[in-house]
Order: C-alpha cells, then sequence, then structure tokens
C-alpha cells in the first residue's frame, strides 16, 4: 500500500478528503518522521514506514478514535498541546473565543482572568503566553488539569497559567478578582445524539442539563462577584443558544454582543458588567 491508498481507507470509511488528507499528514509526522518536505524531495517512505501508517489508520476507521487522540497532541493557534481522552480536542471555533478575549484583553490592559473549565489548558496557556494577564484554570476532572499543567511546562510559563481543582466556583475566593471570566463550558444537551469521534471526548466536558444552558447560568449568575467593575464575560455558544445566554447575561452585563463563525453560527458572546 502507498500513502494514497492508506489515505483512501479513510475517505472510504466516510471521512472528508481534505481531512482524511489532513489526517494522513499529521500521522506521517508523529509516527514515521515524514514531513510534507520530505513528500516534495521525493524522499521514499519504506515498507515498515508504510506498515506502520496503515496500521494507524486501521486503528482510527475500527472505532472512529479522534487523530488527535492517537498522536496525543492537537494544533491550537500556533502550538501543539497534550490531549488525551481527559480532555476535550481544542477546536477552531474556540479560536474564535481566544482571538476576542486577547483583543478585549489588551485594549483594556486586563491583568487578571478566570477560565473556568480549562481542560487542556489551551485557552488559559494561548491567553497568558499572548498577553501580559496572568490566568487561573478551574476545572472539576483531576485528570484534565494534569493535562493543563503538562502544557503549561510545554511552553514554560509556568508562572503566568496556573490551575486549580475547582467545580466553577467552588474554589475561587471572592477576593480573587479578575478583569475577564472565559469559558468554553459544557454545552450539549443531554441525549444529545454525536458523531462517533465526539463520544470519545469527556462526557463532563460535552453535556449539560437544562437543554444544555445549566453551566452557562451558574456561570453568568455568581460571574459579578468575581469580576472588577467594569469586567468581562466571554462564553463559546452552543448551536442555538445565543439568545438564551444573551437573556441571562442581559441582566447584569451590557454591551452584550455575538460573533458568528464561518458558517454564520452564532459563537461566542461577550459583554461587560453593569457599573
Amino acid at each position: 500500500m502507498n500513502i494514497q491508498a492508506i489515505t483512501k481507507l479513510l475517505i472510504d470509511a466516510g471521512i472528508e478528503e481534505q481531512e482524511a488528507k489532513k489526517e494522513v499528514k499529521m500521522l506521517l509526522e508523529h509516527f514515521c518522521n515524514y514531513s510534507e518536505k520530505d513528500a516534495i524531495l521525493g524522499h521514499e517512505l519504506s515498507e515498515e514506514k508504510l506498515k506502520i501508517l496503515e496500521l494507524k489508520v486501521k486503528s482510527r476507521i475500527a472505532d472512529r478514535t479522534p487523530v488527535q487522540y492517537i498522536i496525543g497532541e492537537s494544533y491550537f493557534m500556533g502550538e501543539w498541546f497534550k490531549v488525551t481522552h481527559d480532555v476535550l480536542i481544542p477546536r477552531d471555533e474556540t479560536e474564535i473565543l481566544v482571538r476576542k478575549a486577547i483583543d478585549i484583553i489588551k485594549e483594556n490592559e486586563i491583568k487578571n482572568v478566570l477560565d473556568i473549565g480549562t481542560g487542556s489548558g489551551c485557552i488559559a496557556c494561548t491567553i497568558a503566553n499572548r498577553t501580559d494577564a496572568v490566568v487561573l484554570g478551574v476545572d472539576i476532572s483531576s485528570d484534565a488539569l494534569r493535562i493543563a499543567l503538562d502544557n503549561v511546562t510545554r511552553l514554560g510559563i509556568n508562572n503566568r497559567a496556573v490551575f486549580r481543582k475547582s467545580d466553577l466556583y467552588e474554589k475561587v475566593r471572592e477576593e480573587e478578582k479578575f478583569g475577564m471570566i472565559i469559558s468554553n463550558p459544557p454545552y450539549i444537551p443531554n441525549g444529545t445524539k454525536l458523531e462517533p469521534e465526539v463520544m470519545h471526548e469527556p462526557k463532563i466536558a460535552l453535556f449539560a442539563d437544562e437543554d444544555g444552558l445549566a453551566i452557562y447560568r451558574r456561570i453568568v449568575t455568581d460571574a459579578p462577584k468575581y469580576l472588577n467593575d467594569g469586567g468581562w464575560l466571554i462564553f463559546e455558544l452552543g448551536i442555538g443558544e445565543s439568545a438564551r445566554v444573551k437573556s441571562f447575561m442581559d441582566e447584569y452585563f451590557e454591551g452584550v454582543n455575538v460573533i458568528k463563525d464561518m458558517a454564520g453560527i452564532d459563537r461566542v458572546i461577550y459583554g461587560r458588567l453593569i457599573g
């Protein structure tokens, strides 16, 4: 089998062609030390490495494990982050959230940020790495926090992004005030049927009661206790949830705005604490 034939295995299994090519590239680089540059230069891939690639692809197909879990890494905003089945895989939509947060942080010279449901720490680490803010990431999962700590160490920003086990604000002290609270919370309604790849991700980070809105409501209601005057709250949104989340935020926040993703879906919502 050659690379093209192995790629076709993924396509025949129902994976879109461009995504299949991207996944094969990731597997080649990780397990075969074979890059796009090698292909351009005409370097041959040994039969042994082709077999490794074939086995990894067949494993990917067999139980639909996301390729990021197979290689143990995911690319997000210019950096590779360690991921395991204990954390969500960072997604392109979350880049919209983080880019907007970074803009607000820089424009308002925010120095302290709280990241609720930090998971792999990709949001906290990226903000700490690209701004002057110090970020506290909290998560209810000890396993997720271990991954976040690995990622902050990889980036060498241990003193800029710190982590704590906490169910939302449970272990956050009220005297710890923040200029921004950011969260990509669980927002999928319980019972929703998902793609098999997504079902490999931690359920606690995916699903929420109350039609997916329970965590938003809890975060919004208590946010004023932990924000500085004029502090910001910014969320990633699930599909069809923007109007309800805005109704929660309008009680405490002003200038509440929504940003759409490339597909025209309301994806990010943010507002400033009413003074």
